[in-house]
């Protein structure tokens, strides 16, 4: 958590909020809730992940994030990384419909700092907020439910702890690697230097910790599988 959420080594303030929510009423119901039981004062609404990037990449200051993860111009996972690349410093509590133990899994491994499902009694709001204060992350209680033939969740939080550490276009020419191309058609596909290329092919394999292209495309296929994660912006 960001030490500028911290005053005279007390417990961190929450003044202002962002709220990515592509339905106005309820982002309104939300920044009442939010009001109500943690003391922000200034609520600003993002009515999909572009505003959201648009709103922290102009220097507009937040204290909290919270974000739903069905936005129109994302799927799954891809706002949570996104964000998490453009404003590693700012905690964000996913408020969603989407409440699998496996999404949940996955979104804490991604980096989010706690899970609430939408529609949640205030109390459940407050619970939040308390844990976000004391540095804790906030998630339900997560039920084993996992299928058979099903990706183990250490092979999942692994995926998508590592994929999330990949730059913009890190994750560009990672999506390209999985769609075929070699480094020339990559450099080709970018404007990018060949040589360029293969600077970032091996850093992404050293942050992804594998030793081949085919194994960094595999573990992206299973992050992907799991939490649908793909390329969704963040620093070049």
């Amino acid at each position: 958590m960001s030490d500028r959420l911290f005053r005279s080594g007390a417990k961190p303030v929450f003044r202002t909020a962002l709220i990515v929510e592509d339905h106005p009423l309820f982002g309104d119901a939300l920044a009442m809730t939010l009001q109500s039981v943690s003391g922000i004062e200034r609520v600003t609404h993002a009515e999909s992940l572009a505003q959201a990037a648009q709103f922290l990449e102009d220097g507009r200051d937040f204290d909290v994030i919270l974000l739903d993860l069905n936005l129109p111009d994302v799927d799954g996972l891809e706002g949570l990384v996104a964000l998490r690349r453009i404003a590693p410093e700012i905690p964000i509590l996913l408020v969603t419909s989407v409440n699998e133990s496996r999404v949940v899994r996955a979104s804490l491994a991604a980096g989010a700092a706690g899970f609430v499902p939408k529609h949640s009694r205030r109390e459940v709001f407050r619970a939040a907020f308390q844990s976000l204060a004391a540095g804790e992350v906030y998630a339900p209680d997560l039920p084993c439910d996992r299928e058979p033939g099903a990706i183990a969740p250490d092979n999942m939080d692994r995926a998508i702890r590592s994929l999330s550490q990949l730059t913009r276009q890190q994750a560009k020419i990672l999506d390209l690697i999985c769609d075929g191309m070699m480094n020339k058609q990559i450099a080709y596909e970018l404007s990018i230097a060949e040589t360029t290329v293969k600077a970032h092919v091996t850093a992404i394999m050293r942050k992804l910790g594998v030793s081949s292209r085919t194994q960094a495309v595999l573990l992206a296929r299973d992050a992907t599988m799991t939490g649908q994660l793909s390329d969704a912006g963040g620093t070049s």
